[in-house]
């Protein structure tokens, strides 16, 4: 049998695309549809489903597409995964589905993110299918955090009946999606779609309260909820630690990402939430959220945008394609480097960053090798804002208006990984204020997960 070249996504082109916030990549047409869907071989045993944490049924899903049956395949996403155009955009599927997919031992493996997102989309395009409404048992559930562990939860709970209400911090629902991820990956209106069709189900979500400050945990039980689930997320940032890094213009990525992309800082004046026009830029990081970093510094008009980055290529964190399309739009990678302290002037405006080169060493902790400076390597690089984009942390507000919630060191909640249940009884949670900084469909799967555990936790209360 012969197998076809995988079908490439359309894109705009990078000379274009970074003077705009617009989608960089335009999606499949139905006749690329088609024949992307074509090349699934429909395995007996599909173990691409394995890949999925929250279990999409993928050959199902693509039989469909390959038939022209698009809305049908996205009504078959939809028992499973409430947001499938999001996922289909943000989750990394080369590490999760795709690589567990037959084709990828001899050949590029089935677009299925790819796939996924084209049935969602033509279904928004062609009219959402309003949801079936499940009769409520009476009994009310707390969710704690709108971000994705939060939603799927509240989703998958109003599906069995419960009233569910999502209690948000922010003034607009989808945690790190909402205030993390640009529009040119992942378009406004395509969220609010998707989050209006969990409020079709049932969901109530309400903003602007924070709980451990407008309510706390133990209130919410005293209010009838039978559960709570917390999917607060990770987003309380991590500094350096450097000289000068309390400079003016340096900016952890939570705040430059949710100025942009949450408070429209790049439709100043209609929004009056500005960031300072940069001509240089330096992002410190090299995962997803440093690529995201500075690509919204080139869109804000940066003349140069430095990627600095302790180790190589090779062990940068990010998705390779978010590299690729970084790269393309011009991004400096400055690899093999890391800052040592910052420099500004008697305004107290950044001026530059000194950087020390580094060689790699034996492997870490993590598995990957050891940076370590290399004496008097020292270097400038002169730029007008820096952007520390190392890895977030938990805030302490849940754990420390909670008496009795297991932590760990770190502060983040302790649960039971096959229930996602924490010590305090009808207390739950999942997503990074568990596991520290992942990735959006692991947070749903969490969610998922708990959504069965808190619906068998209150029938055993009867």
């Amino acid at each position: 049998m012969k197998i076809k070249p995988r079908n490439p996504m359309p894109e705009q082109d990078p000379l274009q695309r970074v003077h705009n916030f617009d989608e960089v990549p335009l999606g499949y047409d139905p006749s690329l549809a088609i024949a992307e869907a074509e090349r699934c071989l429909q395995c007996k045993n599909p173990i691409c489903i394995q890949g999925c944490p929250v279990h999409v049924p993928i050959p199902e899903f693509i039989k469909l597409i390959a038939h022209g049956k698009f809305i049908e395949a996205s009504l078959a996403i939809k028992t499973v995964n409430n947001l499938p155009a999001i996922c289909g955009r943000v989750c990394p599927q080369e590490t999760q589905c795709e690589i567990k997919c037959v084709l990828s031992r001899k050949f590029k493996p089935v677009a299925i993110g790819r796939l996924e997102r084209f049935a969602a989309d033509y279904e928004m395009k062609a009219g959402v299918v309003p949801p079936k409404v499940t009769k409520s048992k009476g009994k009310a559930v707390a969710v704690v955090g709108a971000g994705p562990a939060g939603l799927t939860c509240a989703g998958d709970l109003a599906k069995m009946g419960y009233n569910v209400t999502v209690f948000e911090a922010l003034h607009e629902p989808g945690g790190v999606l909402t205030y993390g991820i640009p529009p040119f990956r992942l378009p406004r209106d395509i969220m609010k779609v998707e989050f209006d069709y969990i409020r079709e189900l049932g969901v109530e979500i309400i903003p602007n309260i924070v709980v451990g400050r407008s309510i706390k945990i133990p209130e919410l039980f005293q209010d009838s909820y039978k559960a709570v689930f917390v999917g607060t997320g990770a987003g309380a940032p991590i500094f350096l630690g450097i000289p000068g890094e309390n400079s003016l213009g340096v900016f952890s990525a939570n705040e430059f990402l949710t100025r942009v992309n949450l408070m429209h800082a790049y439709r100043f004046p209609k929004y009056d939430t500005p960031v300072p026009t940069p001509k240089n830029v330096a992002v410190v990081g090299a995962g997803n959220v440093a690529m995201d970093s500075c690509r919204n510094a080139l869109r804000l008009g940066a003349e140069k945008v430095y990627c600095v980055y302790r180790r190589s290529r090779l062990e940068m964190p990010a998705r390779d394609e978010e590299i690729e399309h970084a790269e393309e739009e011009g991004v400096i990678l400055k690899l093999l480097c890391n800052p040592k302290r910052i420099f500004y002037n008697s305004a107290g405006w950044i001026t530059g960053m000194e950087c020390i080169k580094m060689k790699l060493g034996e492997p870490d902790s993590s598995g990957r090798r050891r940076p370590l400076p290399i004496p008097d390597s020292e270097f400038l690089l002169e730029v007008d804002m820096a952007v520390i984009a190392v890895g977030t942390r938990s805030n302490p507000l849940i754990r420390q208006t909670t008496p009795g919630l297991g932590t760990n060191k770190k502060g983040y909640i302790e649960v039971d990984p096959l229930t996602q249940a924490a010590n305090l009884p009808g207390v739950y949670a999942g997503g990074d204020i568990v596991t520290g900084s992942a990735t959006v469909i692991e947070a749903m799967g969490a969610g998922k997960t708990a959504a069965e555990s808190i619906h068998e936790y209150i029938e055993s209360l009867e």
